[in-house]
Order: structure tokens, then sequence, then C-alpha cells
């Protein structure tokens, strides 16, 4: 019996096509894939909405509340088994991320997308929403959180990022390769997530940015973060978690206005913790009232600190959320 599978395009290379004279790769005015879900209609019983037609870099928290809001609604209309949501690269990993965070519904979600547009030699679009339908109407995809599914790789939304600018294997999971692949012949999963959190959000409001160390680094960028009145900071520190000297002023005054200050590591493997002892180093900032993250990249930080200070305002609430 074929499963029901909600389609939600957002745009994206995947929807785009390359103009021939220019080079360059533009929204047309219809999404290819809207012609080729046909294609899909095989394996599952598909309806499409479009959300949206726009690039990546266009989306915004907002656009993410829109479609979490949009997959609840279309659920309580009529339940469905699974959702594939397709969406540009750039932040696809951050889309993902939030509605892992914010959707509790007993169905599978696959965000997916694509590197070359439908156009291009080797465009690899609709393939990957062939994938992706696949897994969101397999049933063990159901317990795995929120999924991305791009070259026959399956990942969790909590690990994965876009590694390279152009290569069509560019999300990796660091640290802890995919969970699964997609074959011919099935969906195969090797492991899954331990864990999982999910926080009710009514809206996204807080304002919160991301930055990154490097050697030298000083107070004056920090110091015009307070005076900018943002509600959170994400840190990219550097190795364990750990900057330079003259940084720590600004840190600590942001601090004492009550705005947390989040590290991770600025690598992309490894993560954040407490162990220098030095000026600037892990353990002092710790014991200033600095949160470590378990692991996450700087871009997802950050949209976890905006779903947490929707939350609490509490820095030992916050700094157990951090801990998962």
């Amino acid at each position: 019996m074929k499963k029901n599978i909600l389609v939600i395009h957002t745009g994206g290379t995947i929807s785009m096509m390359e103009d021939k004279d220019t080079g360059s790769v533009v929204p047309g005015k219809e999404n290819p894939l809207s012609v080729q879900t046909s294609m899909v209609s095989n394996l599952a019983n598909v309806q499409v909405i479009e959300a949206f037609h726009l690039p990546s870099p266009h989306i915004t928290t907002e656009h993410m509340h829109k479609i979490k809001h949009l997959i609840e609604k279309e659920y309580e209309k009529r339940s469905f088994d699974g959702v594939v949501v397709t969406h540009g690269t750039d932040t696809l990993e951050e889309t993902a991320y939030f509605l892992d965070l914010t959707i509790s519904l007993p169905i599978s979600i696959v965000v997916t997308g694509a590197m070359r547009s439908s156009n291009e030699i080797g465009a690899d679009g609709l393939y990957n929403l062939i994938s992706s339908v696949r897994v969101a109407a397999e049933a063990q995809s159901k317990d795995k959180g929120v999924l991305v599914v791009l070259n026959d790789e399956i990942h969790s939304a909590k690990n994965v990022t876009k590694t390279h600018t152009s290569n069509v294997s560019t999300f990796q999971s660091p640290q802890y390769g995919p969970i699964g692949i997609v074959t011919k012949r099935g969906i195969l999963y090797h492991h899954q997530p331990t864990s999982s959190e999910r926080y009710k959000t009514c809206d996204i409001t807080k304002r919160v940015t991301l930055i990154k160390a490097y050697a030298g680094m000083d107070s004056s960028l920090l110091f015009a973060l307070k005076e900018l009145q943002y509600d959170g900071v994400i840190i990219e520190a550097l190795g364990q978690g750990n900057l330079p000297p003259e940084a720590v002023p600004g840190v600590c005054e942001l601090l004492g206005n009550n705005i947390p200050v989040v590290l991770v590591s600025r690598c992309f493997n490894g993560i954040a913790q407490d162990v220098y002892g030095y000026t600037g180093g892990g353990k002092q900032l710790k014991e200033k009232g600095v949160i470590f993250s378990n692991g996450l990249n700087g871009q997802k930080a950050r949209i976890k600190l905006m779903v947490a200070l929707s939350q609490t305002n509490d820095f030992k609430q916050l700094e157990q959320i951090f801990r998962n």
C-alpha cells in the first residue's frame, strides 16, 4: 500500500535553472520539480505545496516557522506518513535543525536539495527528491528526528553540515558520518541518534548573532554587540573553547548585562570543553558564566539559542539545554 507523502517546495538550486547565455543560476517562473512530480507518483501518494520560491540565503527564521506551521496545519487536515521539504543548500542545515527542535509529529521529515540546477549536466535535484520520498515513505524513518537526504546518504539534522561549495557530496556529518544509505533495493539504516529534544515555540523574536574568534581578537566587537542590544551571542572559539585574552573583557561585559554567550569550536571536529586555565582559556570562561555547547556548529548553536531564549532567560536552564 502506497504511503501518503507531503512535498513542500521552498526554492533553492534544486528549483532553479542555469541561463545558457550568462551562466547565472536563477529561479525561473516555474519550479521544474513541480512539473516532474509525476515521476515520484509510483513511489507514494504525493501532495505538493509550493511554500516559497526563494534562494536559501533569503530564508529567515520566519520562513522556518512558516514551514513548521504548514506541516502541522496540513497534518491536522489529513494525516500523512511523511514530509519532504526541498530547500536551497546554503541554509538547509539550519532549517532542518530548526524543524528537528520544534516539530513533534509521529511522521518522518526529510529535507533535501541539490548542488546542480535542473538543466545542468548531472543535475541531482530530481534524483535527491526521489530518494527523499523513498526515505520519507520508509517506516524506520519515523523515529530518527528530521533527516537530510542527498547523494544517496541519510544524515541527522543535528550533525549534518555543508562542507564543500560545489561538490554534490558536500553534505557530511563530521565525527559521526551518515546514519543510513539509499540503495536501489531499499533504505538501510546502520545507526540512529540516541537522544532527541523538542521545544514548543510560538515565535522566534530574540536577536542572536554569530561571530568567529581569531588570533589577536579584542573586545571591540563584543562591546558593540551589547550596545546593539543583542539577546544572545554565539562565538566560534579557538580549539577546545578558548579566546584571546583581550576578548575576555567584552565577554564579561555581555554576561554582566544578562546576555548569554555560547561557545562552540571553530574546528568542525570535536566539541568545546572547559580545559585550559589561562586567561581566555575555556576553564576561566566557564567560571565566568560562558555556556559551552555539546558539539553543535556555530550556525546551529545560533538556531538553538534562539529557540531556547523563546523558553527561558535563565542561564542555568540555558546551560542545561546546551548539554543535550
